[in-house]
Parts: C-alpha cells; sequence; structure tokens
C-alpha cells in the first residue's frame, strides 16, 4: 500500500546498484525538504529514542478514519533527515486509518535500509514509525 512519491524511491533504489549510491541518495532526499521552523522543535515533538534529534510535526486534515495525515519533520543529522524525507514518502498524504495498516517494516525493507543501517539508526527509525503511526491512531 505505498504511496506513488514511496514506489518512485523505490524504484531509485532498484536502479542504483551502490549502496553508497543509495546512502547518498538517501541524503539528498533530506536536503530536498523543507525546513522545519525553529519553534516547531520542541519537546512535545521530538521522538525519543533516537541517537540525533528529530521532530515530527503532524497536521490532520479532517476528521475520523477518513482524515488525511501529513507532517513536517526534521533533524540534526543529514541522514536521518533522508529517513524523515522517506517516511514521508511512504504516509503523507494517506488517511489516518491507511497510516496504521501500512506495514512500514515491509516496505521499508524493500530499500535494504534494514541490511545497511546502524543498529541506532534501525532503532531511529523503528521509534519514528511509531510515533507516526501513534499520532495517527490518536487522530482516528
Amino acid at each position: 500500500m505505498a504511496t506513488p512519491a514511496f514506489e518512485d524511491i523505490a524504484d531509485t533504489f532498484d536502479f542504483l546498484d551502490d549502496w553508497e549510491d543509495r546512502y547518498r541518495h538517501v541524503i539528498e532526499l533530506g536536503k530536498a525538504m523543507p525546513p522545519l521552523p525553529e519553534a516547531l522543535r520542541v519537546p512535545a515533538t521530538k521522538v525519543e529514542g533516537c541517537a540525533s534529534q528529530v521532530w515530527i510535526v503532524p497536521r490532520i486534515d479532517g476528521q475520523g478514519p477518513g482524515a488525511r495525515f501529513h507532517f513536517q519533520g526534521e533533524s540534526d543529522a543529514m541522514i536521518v533527515r533522508g529517513l524523515i524525507a522517506i517516511l514521508h514518502a511512504l504516509y503523507d498524504g494517506l488517511t489516518v486509518a491507511e497510516v496504521v495498516a501500512v506495514d512500514a517494516p515491509a516496505e521499508l525493507a524493500r530499500l535494504g535500509l534494514n541490511d545497511h543501517l546502524s543498529s541506532q539508526r534501525s532503532n531511529g527509525l523503528r521509534a519514528m514509525v511509531e510515533r507516526i503511526r501513534s499520532l495517527a491512531t490518536a487522530a482516528a
């Protein structure tokens, strides 16, 4: 149930043979994201469980399970900004019910991230996914 934006990333990853090229692509995705305003980088939006500083700010359009989920994110680490960009492609614009239904580990496994991220980065990525899922669950 991946979005077209996520499918584009998966297609690019399929095209890039070398993990270093994929790593650079993840960083480029992060650089392309708009910065999160400093005023939104507060304890309430900070994601716990990440080695880097990470903030995720949701915006829910509508109410109930059909409400649309959008979010902005930021990190002080470029690779993590890229991971946020990938999660943005995976989740942004889905209904809150669809967000909860996404099998994030399976979708992210298509990119081979599990094989190339450090355990700390993998734990941080899981923490970001859990934060997104909990925000969507609360909105549903």
